[in-house]
C-alpha cells in the first residue's frame, strides 16, 4: 500500500534577493516576490511616460529561438526619444529572459498597461500556469495569505476582507512570480489577488509575462 502523499501547506516567499524567485518551483510555494529598487534612469523613464497624455496598452508575443536568442519586438518605439528608454527595455528585456530560462519558455505574452481604474477589482484566482507580475509606478498589486478568505467565494465583495491589515500589497519595482490553477500541482491554491484602485487623477504602469509554450 502507497503511503499517503499529503500536499505542502501553501505558502508565500519574499526576499530582497532575486534567487528567491526561484521558489516557486517548489511545491507550495504559490507567490515569490523580489524586493527590489528600481535603477533611477528606469524609475525616470516611467515618471517621463506616465506624464504624457497617452495611454500605454502594448501586448507583444515573444519567441525564443533554439540557440536561447530572445527575439524582441520593439517596446514602447514611439517614446524611444525619451530619457531612460534604453535602461527600460533592457530592464523588461531581462525579466523576459529570466522568466524564460526560469520555466525553459519557448514562447512569452507580454502586457504592458497604463492604468487608471482596476482591471481586476475582485479577489481572484488567475487560470494560468505561472505568471510575472511588476508595478513600475503607481499602487502595486494586492494579495492574500492562504485562509484569509474563502476561495468558494471568490468574487463576492461581501466575502472579502474589510480589514486593511489582513491585505497584502506588492510595491513599486517589486517583480512577483504567482502560480495559477493551472500549474500542476496547483490546482486549487492559485495565489489569491486583485488590482489596486489607484487614487483619482492617477495611473500605475503594469507589466505582466505569461508562460505561453
Amino acid at each position: 500500500m502507497q503511503p499517503l502523499q499529503l500536499r505542502p501547506a501553501t505558502r508565500q516567499v519574499l526576499s530582497e534577493e532575486r534567487e528567491v524567485l526561484t521558489e516557486v518551483l517548489h511545491d507550495g510555494v504559490n507567490l515569490a516576490v523580489w524586493q527590489r529598487r528600481l535603477v533611477p534612469q528606469v524609475a525616470d523613464f516611467v515618471e517621463l511616460l506616465l506624464a504624457q497624455p497617452l495611454e500605454v496598452a502594448e501586448s507583444l508575443q515573444i519567441d525564443i529561438d533554439a540557440d536561447e536568442t530572445l527575439r524582441m519586438p520593439s517596446l514602447l518605439a514611439s517614446q524611444a526619444d525619451l530619457q531612460g528608454h534604453e535602461a527600460f527595455v533592457a530592464d523588461v528585456t531581462w525579466l523576459i529572459e529570466a522568466f524564460s530560462c526560469l520555466l525553459d519558455a519557448r514562447r512569452i505574452g507580454l502586457r504592458l498597461r497604463s492604468l487608471a481604474k482596476p482591471m481586476c477589482p475582485r479577489f481572484h484566482i488567475d487560470h494560468v500556469p505561472l505568471r510575472l507580475i511588476t508595478t513600475y509606478a503607481g499602487l502595486a498589486s494586492e494579495w492574500l495569505k492562504e485562509g484569509v478568505m474563502d476561495r468558494r467565494r471568490l468574487g463576492d465583495a461581501r466575502a472579502e476582507p474589510g480589514e486593511i491589515e489582513r491585505i497584502q500589497r506588492l510595491e513599486p519595482g517589486w517583480v512577483a512570480l504567482a502560480k495559477g490553477e493551472k500549474w500542476s500541482g496547483n490546482e486549487g491554491a492559485g495565489v489569491i489577488h486583485r488590482s489596486p484602485t489607484p487614487p483619482a487623477g492617477e495611473r500605475r504602469l503594469l507589466l505582466t509575462l505569461d508562460w505561453l509554450a
